[in-house]
């Protein structure tokens, strides 16, 4: 069977903005259809349903066909509910698609039947299809649980400990071919009382039935789910089992980002799971060159950072900035690094940057990354691209940081910091003696990955600190997203806080695209078995006809 007439269902649950779907539905055959079609995406999040919604109903459209009203939307002309109204089939066929509701066991969470109704109408009858998704990290990340002080997990205390049942119910009652689960580092550390979080996962993920017994026996469903056998994403199998399953050291599963392609340390475990019945291995990731962050930001248009604590205007900001002495807050910082402070204070004197908007025109906004990966001419210009604003004692910090990281290639520590900008803090000395609170400004680097993008950057700008110092202050949204490789036409819904917290928590969709391409093969493996197997029975009832 040819794979330009594949076309997979897809179920992506725990969706958020929906990073991880963008990857698989990026993937064009030949023709320059998508191979596979986000059949339901299950998100909680209001404003992040909102953005995967709008995605859907841009994915209602072939590529290169989406209407011009998108585009008047995204620039501010016309509103969401203006779009929605005016193609009102495309707008329907999305809000099906995208179900804000919550998962769980919670009085608040859709019912099992009802997710299950929603399943299988999504399916349409499609038996071999992938469900994707990863459940909430916030219990099993390292920083989470240090913050809380929790050595053991209990799900008993914290509901998020047991999420991925759902996802695993989810594989016992509707058997996918294959799925994709992500989830943070911190997974293979996290424990209960009993026993590694991981572990067990890995040892239910590869047979869901043990844990969900006698659940779809009254479906319709003729797939017998035989269990998974689940793989890593970056190596082949160092060993098998008795009972064919591969057999890997846990630190297989977890992907370096940067290694392929993605502008960002960005450390995750991946899982993929492919159904028993479906005897194939999959190919791994390919690594390739790391991509500095100077590959995806050149080419936005330059910002300056607002003023959070008096009235905002260009003068207002380059005052703050320009009117310093400079010799006082900046002395003792050594001479080659005074003398890059004052050349970027010179140049924020004589400029004129505008803050930025929700819709920012602007034709210089092309970057030559995965062949026109982030590139859409019909924007004509950038969205998602406001500078936050910060305190006037941050805009001097953030100059220094910034300038700091040019002349020596590193972000520096509070013990580098002039006296006079060091925060007042109750843990400033303490970070400044220990170390504990070393980095609490941080700076990108121009010429590497960026450090990874999570949720707290909606929280806190100082870990996000722009690299150019002339504009003195942290991403923006569309920087942020541009790291995570979010095309440059996907808008993010709600106020910035959400938008930040939405990118934050995505998969890096080009990095998805890459496992859809792994992906793919497994279905066309599982088409050819199948047609097989269906040739194979025909020939049977043909010879037993005859006879």
């Amino acid at each position: 069977m040819n794979q330009s007439s594949l076309k997979i269902p897809v179920i992506d649950i725990f969706a958020g903005p929906g990073g991880l779907g963008e990857g698989f539905s990026a993937l064009l055959n030949e023709e320059g259809s998508r191979m596979f079609d986000i059949a339901l995406s299950i998100e909680k999040e209001e404003f992040a349903h909102q953005t995967l919604t709008l995605r859907s109903f841009f994915r209602q459209f072939e590529p290169g066909t989406v209407p011009e009203d998108y585009y008047d939307f995204i620039k501010g002309q016309i509103s969401l509910h203006e779009l929605y109204e005016r193609w009102p089939d495309e707008a329907a066929l999305a809000k099906e698609e995208a179900w804000l509701t919550t998962l769980g066991d919670d009085e608040d969470s859709a019912s099992s039947e009802e997710v299950d109704l929603r399943i299988t109408s999504a399916l349409k009858g499609n038996k071999n299809w992938l469900l994707i998704g990863g459940p909430p990290c916030q219990a099993y990340s390292i920083v989470g649980r240090s913050r809380r002080q929790d050595k053991i997990l209990d799900e008993a205390k914290d509901n998020r400990v047991g999420l991925y049942k759902q996802y695993l119910r989810i594989l016992a009652v509707h058997k996918p071919a294959v799925f994709v689960m992500e989830n943070v580092k911190g997974l293979l550390s996290a424990k209960t009382k009993d026993s590694s979080i991981f572990t067990r996962i890995l040892h239910d993920l590869s047979d869901p039935t043990k844990v969900f017994p006698g659940v779809g026996d009254d479906t319709q469903e003729e797939t017998e789910c035989q269990g998974y056998r689940i793989f890593s994403l970056v190596e082949t199998p160092p060993s098998w089992d008795l009972h064919g399953n591969p057999v890997y050291d846990q630190k297989s599963f977890v992907i370096h980002a940067e290694k392929y392609g993605v502008p960002q340390t960005r450390h995750r475990v991946i899982l993929l799971g492919v159904r028993k019945d479906i005897d194939f291995s999959p190919a791994s990731l390919r690594p390739t060159e790391e991509v500095s962050i100077a590959r995806v930001l050149e080419g936005l248009p330059k910002l300056r950072s607002g003023l959070s604590k008096q009235k905002d205007s260009c003068e207002a900001w380059k005052d703050a900035i320009v009117q310093t002495e400079l010799a006082k807050v900046f002395a003792n910082v050594g001479e080659e690094l005074l003398e890059e402070i004052q050349l970027q204070v010179e140049s924020i004197r004589n400029s004129n940057m505008d803050k930025g908007t929700e819709y920012f025109p602007d034709e210089a906004i092309r970057v030559e990354y995965r062949q026109d990966w982030f590139y859409d001419k019909r924007i004509g210009g950038v969205c998602n691209h406001t500078a936050r604003g910060h305190m006037n004692s941050d805009l001097l910090r953030y100059l220094f940081v910034s300038s700091f990281a040019k002349v020596y290639q590193r972000s520096p520590k509070l013990e580098d910091f002039p006296a006079e900008l060091l925060p007042a803090h109750k843990n400033v000395k303490e970070g400044v003696d220990s170390q504990k609170f070393a980095d609490r400004f941080r700076v990108q680097l121009w010429n590497k990955p960026s450090k990874t993008i999570t949720s707290h950057i909606s929280k806190d700008g100082h870990y996000y600190i722009h690299p150019d110092p002339a504009q003195c202050r942290s991403l923006t949204v569309r920087e942020a997203a541009r790291i995570q490789t979010f095309p440059d036409n996907y808008f993010f819904c709600g106020p910035r806080t959400s938008q930040y917290q939405q990118v934050g928590n995505a998969v890096p969709p080009y990095l998805a695209f890459q496992i859809a391409k792994i992906v793919v093969d497994v279905f066309q493996f599982a088409e050819d078995q199948l047609n097989t197997l269906e040739s194979t029975i025909q020939r049977i009832e043909a010879v037993d006809i005859i006879d």
